[in-house]
């Protein structure tokens, strides 16, 4: 590995990530080692360590690094965990996730986007990972409960379908609201019935895709 790109991610990890106030020595660990430029578009990939979303094609984007590092840091994973990615995007995420320990199965509805984060993948042989080309927001369902769950596009609100495939003690990340200020929680499901939540951050995200907001009529 080219010591100025393991030097531009040591740097991505201290200048930004660590301000932001992601101590976890393991999602610290995690973004350091996993190659973010593998997983940019090569039109994007001098952007690979910028503070800021970068487009990955069918109208979605990577996250930016902060973002991420809150998102896997709120998630506490520990080896062995199960954890349910939805909306694979290039497979960035669910490769950190691997390097936490956890087994991950990861759900893209975009057939593009699916193939491409598997050859990604694929590459660096990133093992305990399975990406899924489906629906979560419609007829698909995982063999459940999870974990962790992990939404990486927004939806106005947190669909309960996401929650029932929490387990127990489990997390839940989303995004929820409406552009141009969303935010981004963490939920803990404390018993079958009740949820603890932490506000983490703002943000602006795609929306999932069948998550659309639906059009306003006005007589």
């Amino acid at each position: 590995m080219s010591t100025r790109l393991e030097q531009a991610r040591e740097n991505m990890v201290e200048q930004q990530v660590r301000t932001w106030e992601v101590l976890d020595p393991g999602v610290l660990d995690a973004l350091r080692t996993v190659p973010r430029e593998d997983f940019v578009p090569a039109e994007y990939r001098r952007l690979a360590f910028s503070d800021l979303r970068v487009p990955i094609g069918e109208g979605q984007v990577m996250m930016r690094p902060i973002e991420e590092g809150r998102m896997l840091q709120s998630l506490e994973i520990e080896p062995g965990q199960r954890v349910l990615e939805i909306g694979t995007g290039s497979g960035f995420t669910a490769a950190c996730l691997v390097h936490l320990g956890a087994q991950v199965v990861s759900v893209e509805i975009s057939e593009q986007l699916a193939e491409a984060a598997r050859r990604r993948l694929g590459k660096l042989a990133v093992e305990g990972v399975e990406v899924c080309q489906a629906d979560a927001l419609g007829e698909w369902a995982p063999d459940g409960p999870f974990d962790a769950v992990v939404s990486t596009g927004s939806a106005a609100a947190i669909p309960d379908r996401f929650r029932q495939w929490v387990g127990v003690g489990g997390r839940l990340f989303a995004v929820r609201g409406f552009s141009p200020v969303m935010e981004a929680v963490c939920l803990t499901r404390i018993s079958e019935q009740h949820w603890y939540e932490d506000s983490l951050f703002e943000t602006d995200l795609p929306r999932l895709v069948g998550a659309e907001d639906k059009p306003v009529f006005r007589f």
